[in-house]
């Protein structure tokens, strides 16, 4: 998903400006819209259930994470890692990247949408590491979006996951997420990032993305949301949910 384009929600994922629920007996009181108190629970609850959440995409140091990442848009996690097992191990620095070349890359990374792009991207990306870089990952946003085939959610990944920076990539995931809940509502990724940034405590940051990502892949899915086994459920505000308000009351205790 391109960063700053906008982005039309579906149906099951539109978000309206005020929402009516039924509060379930015992469930914490839902404060309004944007209450610090609120989005502060719904991250305790992300960590108490997985403490240090990590990225699905396999990477052996900065340059192949970089890579992975430039290799996911438009493509599953599981599919990069697939591809990426026999690549990293013959080809994970950008001078080995060289040494292998553009069409044996290619022909690593056949399984992967868009591969001949991603191919001559990876080609050129590594060839600007050496020449600007001495060969090193850049650590800082502007640095890494100069590079070809890099945007800013991928400068995101980057420096929160290789460099450890509290900043927050939003992707389809994130996206959805934060509007449906909603937690950050925004028309466009930009517009949600700056959202999260405001409003995720400064203690959650770090791994903010993770969590959502996380929630966004296994429970809060885009078609069938499993709304009966998501931590947050007498939080959420969206008006296409199910749940057992029974259930709700002592879950969260």
């Amino acid at each position: 998903m391109a960063i700053g384009k906008r982005v039309k929600l579906k149906a099951h994922e539109k978000v309206p400006g005020a929402l009516a629920a039924a509060k379930p007996a015992g469930a914490p009181c839902r404060p309004k819209l944007g209450d610090a108190a609120t989005v502060r629970e719904i991250f305790r609850r992300f960590a108490a259930a997985i403490p240090n959440p990590r990225g699905e995409l396999n990477y052996r140091n900065p340059f192949t994470l970089l890579v992975a990442v430039v290799l996911s848009a438009q493509a599953t996690d599981a599919g990069v890692n697939k591809a990426t097992a026999k690549l990293f191990a013959v080809a994970d620095s950008p001078e080995r990247m060289l040494a292998l070349g553009e069409a044996k890359l290619a022909e690593a990374i056949k399984t992967i949408g868009l591969y001949r792009a991603k191919a001559k991207n990876i080609i050129a990306l590594s060839e600007r590491l050496i020449k600007d870089y001495g060969g090193e990952v850049p650590r800082t946003r502007e640095e890494l979006e100069q590079l070809p085939g890099v945007g800013r959610k991928t400068a995101n990944v980057v420096l929160n996951t290789a460099f450890g920076q509290p900043v927050i990539a939003v992707d389809t995931h994130v996206f959805r997420v934060s509007n449906r809940v909603p937690i950050a509502p925004g028309k466009t990724p930009r517009e949600v990032e700056a959202g999260l940034e405001k409003v995720v405590p400064d203690d959650y940051k770090l791994n903010a993305h993770h969590w959502l990502i996380l929630h966004g892949r296994y429970v809060c899915k885009a078609l069938r949301p499993d709304c009966g086994n998501c931590l947050i459920n007498d939080l959420c505000r969206w008006p296409g949910k199910t749940v057992d308000l029974r259930k709700v009351a002592t879950r969260h205790s």
